[in-house]
Formats: structure tokens, C-alpha cells, sequence
């Protein structure tokens, strides 16, 4: 505990009290002229030379008032109130509060703290409201062994059973980590009101343990204690995490049925967790429903849609806010930034990094390192690193975006070197880091480096490796051609393959040609799992490319006997001027499907003559196939993307495509081309990674 006999606070004396202002009919009982008439320290300087001259200050609930003047209700008055405070010979308990409570309040709580030591040191008697102004202060500072030394103290001066106290308390352990504990304090009260229900649920909320929260309000509901709008926040928060939407909508309903509806922060809980809980139309017609939406229920329904990989909704909706002259807060911009990075909207995200700056907001972490993976997630790298640069602190999850940013852009080598900066810096990675770390290991044919790293995870860091570490190490050894050892390494797992892993390692056979272990992986997948149609066309393309047409043949008859279907149509999305398109393979009802056709037809033409061949087995095997009817290669839906691109950008304009499914042969091989006949960068991501194709060539080096 901090122990110490003198205030560690540079005290200035009051400010000099020539030329005294005379006050005419000075009241008898001056706490209003005090507390409410004084605007500035001068008001506060003219009251305070009347009392000395008139020897009022020796009256203590005077000073009192004054104190409370200059340390609570005026702004920067700090160092004025302890220079009274300093200069009262026999300082007690309320005026010891007054202080310790403003310090608390300010940027000073150790100050508070060691007040509060020569306080008791005094023998000055504390009472509740200086326990838990100092308990407060613990909690800010998160100073368990002062808080306890402080509990110790209630305890002896009779305060254990205090509610005002024991809330306080319990506040301080949890947000100290100490759950147990505040519990403990919890369950020893004599009689616990719904303040004490409502401090033990917000430490339960502080630490994320949303499943307590729950079972506690149910144990508040079974003792018929009566609860009210803040335990609600607390419980609709929690349901949203655990998605327990059965628990949510009664709460809706209890809000409906006692008329709660005006409290704006409880309706957009409701927004929040019907949103959380999958429920995103019942979210939308509750908000939709709201008198009046201020920026939390904006951001609100914004990361409903996030979450519900809505994201075209979650743009509209922002743009619809902005209509409505609600200014974004750092919530709202993270959520804009994630729907930004999922699209690949990049004027939506540069717009949201161009507000920031104008605005001056603090580039916090989670707003900084937001900003760093949309950045990554449109392909620029380079502003990814700008970002990270500018950020005042970064933590661990900073440099895994930036990492993982590289990696997925087929900077792996450039991924490490940052990753031995990261240690050089003292920042210890986690598990993600080390799936970033190994993901670039994979996209950089890094094979020995990613060895070393997997074994280094557990001997240096004690991150024991999770199935998904497994899976990056087989993707590692099979993009390097090593099916052989990948196929050893699965069967020598300590842990059971999962579904995932043998798909990586089926994936991985596509470019090995390797028939023998892909059908294995094949079987090992059906045994786990209902396999989907990219199992299926994966052993498809091994036979065909291994010249087993008959073979290939046979895995798409089995699909149709088996009615395996897609489970999602190959799309692409393109942003430009602000503005998203979408494109699915031989669509021919899009608004503008006329000009789009027409230029890709130009387009194939052009590089036709270029030397492009189709790969005609990618119409009838790969990603973008249709079961009745066989979509055309050239009419897949990034080439119908980039043709619209090319028409309505100029010359030499970057194109920027994402698409939910993995580029086949033919569009990486077309799009190579197209890069260089139209002299243009083309960034395309497919579910996997980025290809960033220009004058000829892919980042991806033709191994995806």
C-alpha cells in the first residue's frame, strides 16, 4: 500500500487578496452565494476575502462550501481548493471528502489515495462517502492491494453491511478481476437491493461473463426481487453475447408492456441484442420504430448488419445517418470500416480515415487498427502501414491486422520482418499472431521459417498450437508441394483433424495432381461432415488436370445423385465513385447487364487476339458452375466486374474486385492478361487472398 505522511501535491498559496472587493449585504448563510453564483475563481477569490475579513471561514460548513466551490463545480479551481484546504487547521471528515472525491474525479486518483492515508493517519474518522470516493479511486487505478487495505478498514470502522459502501466495492473487485471475491462480498450481504444486484451484474458485464449475468438475473427473478432499468441494460447485453434470445425477448416484452419504450439507451439494448441474437429484421423495425435515435442506436443497427454479414445494408444505413446530420462516433466507424473492408469499398473507408483527420478524433487502438485491416482488406498495404505509423500506441492486435494485412497480400517476407519487430518492441504475440505469421509463411512458400515458427509457438511463447495452427502448417507444406509430409503431419496430429484441415490438404493436391491422397481427404471430409459442392469440385479439377476426365465426370454425376448444391452463387463487387455493383456469373438482368455484356465481349476479344485460350474445363467444373445449366467462362462474375470497370474508370485506373469464392484457372489466367493489353493494376480477393495482378503477372506467383 502507498505510504507516505505528506501530500505528494504542489500546493500554490491563494491567490493574493489586495484590493479586497466589499460585498454589500453579505448573506448570513452564503452556501447559495457560493455554490451557484460563483461562475469563475474570481467570484470565488471576492467571497473568499470577505470571509477571512469577516472571520466567517472559521465557520467549517462555510469553508465547506467553498471547498466544494473550488474542487467540485468550478473548472481548473483544483489547485485553489487545496491551498484552502491546506490552510484549514483542523480539517474533518467532509472536507477530507470534498477533496478526495474531486481528485478521484480529475486525473489525480493516486492523489486520492494517499489523502485518504493521511486521513487515517490523522485519526480522522472516514465515513461512506469517503469509502467509496477512495474505493473509487482504486478502481481507477486498478489498485487491488490499496482496495483491499481499504476494505479492511470498512470492516473496522462498521461499514461491512453499508449498501452505498459494499456496491462500491463490489464494483472495485470486479473491475480488478476479482470476480470470486466480489461475489464473496455479494453473498455476505444481509439484505441486497437492487443496487448491489445491479454493481455485481456490471462486474460480471466488465469481465465478459455473460452467462453469469444471465443466471444471476434469473436467480433475482426466482426471489421476486423487483429490478429496474439498469439491471435490464446489463441483462439485454449479456443475452446479445450468449445469443439467448428467449431470455431477450421477454425483456422486450416487460419494456412493451410497462411503457419503457422512451428510454432510448434500453430500446437500442434491444436493437443490440435482437441484432446479436441473428434477429436483424426485428432489429430494424424496433430502431425504424424509435422517436428519437441518437448515435448509439445508429451504431447499433450499423453492427447488426456488420454481423450479419449485411454489409451493403450497413452502408446504407450509414449513409442514411449522415442524412439525418448524426454525427459517427469511433463505434459507428469501426462498424462502417468492417462492411468496408468486407466489399472492398474503398471511397466508403477513405472517406471514414478523411472524417478522422478533419475531426481530429483520437486514433485510438480499436479505431487505428480498424482502419489498418480495411485498409489491408482493399489491397492497400502501403495505407495499412501509413495508419499504423501515425497511431500514438498499438497493442498486440495492431500488429497482428498489419501482419496479417501482408500476408494476405502476398507480402510474406515483409509479415516476418515486421513479426521480429513486434518482439523487438517487447509485444508478445498470441495465437492469432501466429496464425498470421504462418498464413504468410504459407502465401511466401516460407516452409522451413514456418516450421520453426510452429515449434517456437509452444517452446518459446506457451501458446499451445489450436487446430486452426494444425491446418496453416498443412497449407504450408502442401502450396509447397510437400503432400507427402502435409498427409504425415495430419495422421501425427495430437489432436483429431477436423474437416478443415483435410479440405487444406484436398486443395493442396489441385496443383500436385496428387489423385491417391485427394481422395482420401475426400472420404476423411464425408466422414466428418455433410461435404458441399466445393469438395466435390476440387477432386473434379485434380482428376481433370491429372487427364481423368471419366473420372471427373463421375465426382459431378455424383453430385446431381446426391443433389449437392451450391451454397452461394459466385459474386463479384466492384466500387466505383462511391457507388457498389454486383455481378453474378451469366447475369442478364443486372440494371446495366446491355453495357456490360457488350464490353466484355470487347474485352475477351482484345485479349483473344493478346494470346488468351479459355480453359474450358473452369465452364463446367469450377467454382462458378451451375447445376442446370453451364455458365460460359467468360461470362464469370469477376470478368464481367472488371469489363464494367474498364469502361467506366480512366485509363490507368486501379480496379479493386472482391468475390466470395475462390478465382478459378481461367479468370486468373484472363486477368493476367487484362492487366497488361489494358496497361491497368487489377486487385482481385477471392475468399482466400489477394491477387494483385499488373503487366502480366500475379502476386500469387499462379499457385492459390
Amino acid at each position: 500500500m502507498v505510504s507516505t505522511t505528506t501530500l505528494p501535491i504542489s500546493i500554490s498559496p491563494a491567490k493574493s487578496l489586495t484590493n479586497i472587493t466589499v460585498i454589500p449585504q453579505f448573506p448570513q448563510n452564503p452556501k447559495t452565494l457560493i455554490l451557484h453564483r460563483c461562475k469563475t475563481t474570481r467570484d470565488l477569490n471576492q467571497v473568499h476575502a470577505h470571509l477571512i475579513k469577516t472571520r466567517l471561514l472559521l465557520n467549517p460548513s462555510i469553508t465547506e462550501n467553498l471547498l466544494e466551490s473550488a474542487a467540485l463545480i468550478l473548472p481548473d479551481a483544483m489547485d485553489y481548493a487545496l491551498s484552502i484546504f491546506r490552510n484549514l487547521e483542523e480539517p474533518d471528515t467532509l472536507a477530507y471528502n470534498i477533496i478526495i472525491r474531486s481528485l478521484t474525479l480529475k486525473p489525480s486518483p493516486l492523489d486520492a489515495i494517499v489523502l485518504f492515508i493521511k486521513m487515517v493517519e490523522n485519526s480522522i474518522q472516514p465515513d461512506e462517502f469517503t469509502f467509496s470516493s477512495v474505493l473509487k479511486a482504486c478502481s481507477r487505478l486498478r489498485a487491488l492491494g490499496e482496495g483491499e487495505q481499504v476494505h479492511s478498514h470498512i470492516v473496522k470502522c462498521g461499514f461491512k453491511s453499508n449498501g452505498f459502501v459494499v456496491n462500491t466495492l463490489i464494483h472495485m473487485y470486479a473491475v480488478c478481476g476479482e470476480l470470486e471475491v466480489a461475489r464473496q462480498v455479494f453473498d455476505g450481504l444481509p439484505e441486497r437491493n437492487v443496487m448491489a444486484w445491479n454493481s455485481m451484474m456490471a462486474g460480471y458485464v466488465k469481465n465478459e461473463r455473460w452467462g453469469e449475468v444471465v443466471e444471476l438475473f434469473r436467480k433475482m427473478l426466482g426471489l421476486g426481487i423487483g429490478f429496474d432499468e439498469v439491471t435490464l441494460l446489463s441483462v439485454l447485453t449479456a443475452c446479445g453475447r450468449v445469443a439467448n434470445l428467449e431470455m431477450g425477448e421477454w425483456i422486450g416484452e416487460y419494456v412493451e408492456a410497462n411503457g419503457l419504450k422512451g428510454n432510448i439507451a434500453l430500446v437500442t439494448s434491444l436493437v443490440d441484442m435482437y441484432a446479436k441474437c441473428g434477429q436483424v429484421d426485428k432489429a430494424r423495425r424496433i430502431f425504424d420504430r424509435m422517436d428519437k435515435r441518437d448515435v448509439v442506436a445508429w451504431s447499433a443497427m450499423i453492427s447488426g448488419y456488420g454481423q450479419a454479414n449485411r454489409c451493403r445494408e450497413a452502408l446504407d444505413l450509414f449513409h442514411d445517418m449522415q442524412k439525418a446530420n448524426v454525427d459517427p462516433n469511433e463505434v459507428t466507424m469501426v462498424s462502417v470500416l468492417y462492411s468496408c473492408g468486407v466489399l472492398g469499398a474503398l471511397d466508403t473507408g477513405k472517406w471514414v480515415d478523411f472524417y478522422v483527420k478533419k475531426k481530429k478524433m483520437k486514433l485510438t487502438v480499436t479505431l487505428g487498427t480498424a482502419l489498418i485491416d480495411f485498409y489491408a482488406k482493399c489491397g492497400c498495404v502501403g495505407d495499412s502501414i501509413e495508419v499504423f505509423n501515425r497511431m500514438p500506441s498499438v497493442n498486440v492486435f495492431s500488429w497482428t491486422a498489419l501482419i496479417q494485412g501482408l500476408a494476405s497480400n502476398g507480402q510474406g517476407k515483409r509479415a516476418l520482418d515486421y513479426f521480429k519487430l513486434m518482439q523487438e518492441k517487447n509485444i508478445k504475440p498470441n495465437d492469432v499472431t501466429f496464425l498470421a505469421v504462418l498464413s504468410a509463411c504459407s502465401h511466401a512458400g516460407l516452409v522451413e521459417e514456418g516450421r520453426n515458427l510452429f515449434v517456437s509457438m509452444n517452446k518459446d511463447f506457451g501458446i499451445e498450437p489450436r487446430i486452426e495452427h494444425y491446418g496453416s502448417m498443412v497449407d504450408i507444406l502442401g502450396r509447397a508441394g510437400l503432400i507427402e509430409e502435409a498427409y504425415q503431419f495430419i495422421r501425427n496430429m495430437p489432436i483429431q483433424p477436423n474437416a478443415v484441415v483435410w479440405r487444406t490438404l484436398l486443395a493442396s493436391c489441385r496443383a500436385t495432381k496428387n489423385v491417391e491422397i485427394g481422395e482420401e481427404a475426400l472420404q476423411q471430409i464425408i466422414r466428418l461432415e455433410t461435404p458441399h459442392s466445393g469438395d466435390y469440385i476440387l477432386l473434379s479439377n485434380i482428376y481433370a488436370s491429372a487427364g481423368r476426365r471419366e473420372e471427373a465426370l463421375r465426382v459431378r454425376n455424383q453430385m446431381k445423385e446426391k443433389r449437392v448444391k451450391k451454397v452461394a452463387p459466385g459474386c463479384s463487387v466492384i466500387q466505383l465513385n462511391g457507388v457498389i455493383y454486383e455481378f453474378f456469373a451469366e447475369d442478364k438482368v443486372c440494371p446495366h447487364s446491355e453495357e456490360v455484356y457488350k464490353a466484355t465481349h470487347h474485352m475477351m476479344k482484345r485479349i483473344k487476339a493478346a494470346g488468351y485460350v479459355p480453359n474450358a474445363a473452369d465452364g463446367r467444373l469450377d467454382a462458378e458452375e451451375d447445376d442446370k445449366q453451364q455458365a460460359s467462362v467468360s461470362h464469370h462474375s469477376e470478368k464481367l466486374a472488371i469489363a464494367f470497370g474498364l469502361i467506366r474508370t480512366r485509363p490507368g485506373t486501379t480496379l479493386r474486385i472482391s468475390k466470395n469464392l475462390r478465382v478459378c484457372t481461367d479468370c486468373h489466367n484472363a486477368t493476367k492478361i487484362i492487366s497488361k493489353v489494358y496497361n491497368r493494376e487489377i486487385i482481385v480477393r477471392d475468399w482466400n487472398r489477394f491477387h494483385h495482378f499488373k503487366e502480366g503477372s500475379c502476386s500469387c506467383n499462379d499457385y492459390w
